[in-house]
């Protein structure tokens, strides 16, 4: 009797048709080619190597690799330098049974570097001190600019203001302040004496700063008098003070005065706290730096702790800093002579860390910073900064696309000149295909490739992306892994599924910019990420996605946000970008639901652009992706509880759908959302 087809791990709903080769004149210029992909894969340890030589290292590594898997396996890949010969000759490569449990990458041991020289002094002694390092836009539309060999100065007056505050290597520093040139330059500032800093969203409570102060033990803590925000100038320092109340480790808070006289008094205690503008007044511009091993921790970085309590994922120097500034270099095609490149991500956000701070000032790129939000105070803002900075790289999320998308369907208006823009970018979660196409032809022209982005907290920066003058874009996907990385889509064995099915994300083996660990707790890092697939080599993303017929990924959401019907295991991302497909709705959220029929039922909340009934989206639904996908119920809602990096939270629409108490908000951009959703919710079911 032949054996019964297993059914597919997830199914693959929708497909997606158009296609959008490489611009002729895009690809004659592109930093990097198709050969780099063979390259990287025939050894992509030394394709590492060779990406980390762009850097500038005061010694040297002696093992470019070694790696302890879940199971105890260890295997190195040591570069030994001979003074006579110069040559590299990899030695050593084998598996030994020695070693814990707990699985342990290094990249580049023994090499000895400071992140933050390569990121500005390096830029400055090659002779390009007076390259623009950051365009600056605050809200309110103060304006600054800020040189590299001006950054430089900063950065070594504030260095050296931490040090006097007793701030030395391996202490940690938290960083609570918006988006504004002292959050770059107190960053900087601690990576180049060789502290850890770990940066907290400027719009979490004082629960949430104070869980990240206790968990890394900081001894400084840098805030503001205040932040501005959609017109408003809020407090920050009280709830700055709630969260450092009592704590032993904190020896000081670092205070920067932003908002001024627009807010109240700020509390201040002597001998703890500090102001910023009087420390650096008091510090020279000149300070030596000392170089640090290439494992030597960088950042520590939160989850946004949608379940459990946030993990702290921990990123190292050397190995992090490669990935960051090839990646920016590669898939952002950076041409630092010419670009005003722009990614509007807050910086406590892991995307500003590497492609605001560490990717575009390791390439010696000027970038724009915009602390605002985007409709701040119209609703053409971002179109204004593009227009008024030359920006040619845009690299924003699909919540904000989507947003655009439905005030402006027929693009910026007249009275703004986009035509800089030579190359688009997404990140945050997979972008609809109607929403890629819109950005595309209306805010790229039908001229700039777009680049969507595929990774987490987790990597460290990119591992899925488009190399923008060599892959054929498809809208909604980000395609395969750049050269050096492998990603598969796998069953529940562990095995890979076949072209045009569904199942897990994983990425295979390791690679530079990869967390080493969480924070204080190793064995979690080992089940998080190592315990389901680890046995494979695999990393679980806990991505669920799809091949198509050519071997390309596609993103298919959460695999906890996957919906059980009849079962039939059915993409959250596939319905929702069905119904974004209506030209009536601009946004949707989708979770699934208890049925007593199906198990699981779809319920979708959807942002409509104009006035559409559910018996029109339903079938258009089932005319789009199939009747099985049809929600059961769909609410209209003027917005979506998103996260501050623009994910949409749908833990928290399953909650209200299915009326359970709605879990944590903290790291949502508006708290208040869901209870406004919760209250239409309910009065629907009277």
């Amino acid at each position: 009797m032949p054996a019964q087809p297993t059914r597919p791990t997830i199914q693959n709903l929708l497909t997606e048709t158009r296609r959008y080769p490489a611009p002729a004149e895009f690809a004659a210029q592109a930093n990097a080619g198709a050969e780099l992909y063979e390259r990287a894969a025939a050894d992509p340890v030394a394709f590492w190597e060779e990406q980390a030589r762009r850097l500038d290292w005061e010694t040297p590594w002696h093992t470019a690799h070694s790696w302890v898997d879940a199971s105890g396996g260890r295997v190195e890949r040591s570069t030994y330098r001979g003074q006579d010969e110069g040559l590299d000759t990899p030695a050593n490569a084998g598996y030994s049974t020695s070693g814990a449990s707990i699985p342990r990458a290094e990249w580049f041991a023994g090499g000895r570097l400071n992140v933050a020289v390569n990121c500005v002094d390096r830029h400055v002694a090659a002779g390009l001190g007076d390259r623009v390092a950051f365009h600056f836009e605050g809200e309110p539309g103060d304006h600054r600019t800020l040189t590299y060999a001006e950054l430089q100065a900063e950065v070594c007056r504030a260095a050296n203001a931490l040090t006097a505050l007793g701030i030395g290597r391996g202490d940690r520093v938290v960083v609570y302040l918006p988006v504004i040139p002292e959050t770059v330059i107190v960053t900087l500032a601690i990576a180049r004496i060789g502290a850890v800093h770990s940066l907290v969203f400027g719009g979490f409570s004082a629960e949430a700063l104070r869980f990240r102060l206790e968990d890394t033990g900081a001894k400084l803590l840098v805030t503001s008098d205040g932040q501005w925000r959609r017109g408003r100038a809020i407090p920050v320092k009280e709830a700055a003070d709630a969260a450092a109340s009592g704590l032993d480790a904190l020896e000081h808070v670092l205070v920067v005065r932003r908002t001024g006289d627009a807010t109240s008094a700020v509390p201040f205690t002597p001998g703890r706290d500090v102001w910023w503008h009087e420390a650096l007044a008091a510090a020279s511009a000149s300070h030596e730096p000392k170089f640090f091993d290439a494992e030597t921790p960088l950042f520590i970085m939160y989850t946004s702790g949608t379940t459990g309590k946030p993990k702290g994922l921990v990123h190292t120097s050397g190995g992090y800093l490669t990935h960051a500034s090839w990646s920016h270099w590669a898939v952002f095609d950076a041409k630092p002579e010419t670009d005003v490149y722009w990614c509007t991500a807050d910086l406590a956000w892991v995307t500003a860390h590497t492609y605001v701070l560490y990717g575009p000032l390791s390439n010696g790129v000027t970038s724009v910073l915009y602390e605002g939000t985007p409709d701040t105070p119209h609703a053409g803002r971002h179109f204004e900064i593009i227009e008024r900075y030359g920006v040619t790289t845009y690299y924003t999320a699909p919540t904000l696309v989507r947003t655009l998308m439905s005030r402006f369907p027929d693009g910026a208006p007249a009275a703004y000149d986009l035509s800089s823009l030579r190359l688009l970018g997404s990140v945050g979660e997979a972008i609809n295909p109607e929403a890629w196409v819109w950005f595309h032809e209306k805010v790229g022209g039908g001229r700039a490739p777009i680049v969507d982005t595929w990774w987490q907290s987790e990597t460290g920066a990119a591992v899925m992306a488009p190399l923008p003058g060599v892959s054929t874009l498809k809208p909604g996907s980000a395609l395969r892994a750049l050269p050096g990385m492998r990603t598969l889509v796998v069953d529940d064995e562990g095995r890979r599924v076949p072209n045009g099915e569904g199942g897990y994300l994983v990425i295979d083996g390791t690679y530079p910019g990869m967390a080493r660990t969480v924070w204080g707790d190793p064995q979690r890092y080992r089940d998080s990420y190592w315990a389901r697939f680890g046995r494979q080599g695999y990393y679980f993303s806990g991505d669920g996605a799809k091949y198509d017929d050519d071997g390309d990924i596609w993103l298919l959401g959460r695999v906890d946000d996957v919906i059980n019907v009849s079962g039939h295991r059915l993409s959250t991302i596939e319905i929702e970008s069905a119904l974004v497909a209506h030209p009536a709705v601009a946004e949707a959220g989708v979770v699934g639901v208890p049925d007593a029929t199906t198990g699981e039922a779809v319920a979708a909340f959807v942002v409509a652009s104009a006035a559409v009934d559910a018996a029109t989206l339903r079938a258009h639904v089932a005319r789009v992706i199939g009747p099985i996908a049809k929600p059961r119920d769909i609410l209209p809602v003027p917005e979506l509880p998103k996260t501050r990096s623009g994910k949409i939270m749908r833990r928290l629409l399953g909650d209200i759908a299915s009326g359970r108490p709605l879990g944590d908000t903290t790291s949502l951009q508006d708290s208040e959302v869901p209870a406004r959703i919760a209250a239409l919710f309910a009065a629907t079911r009277r």
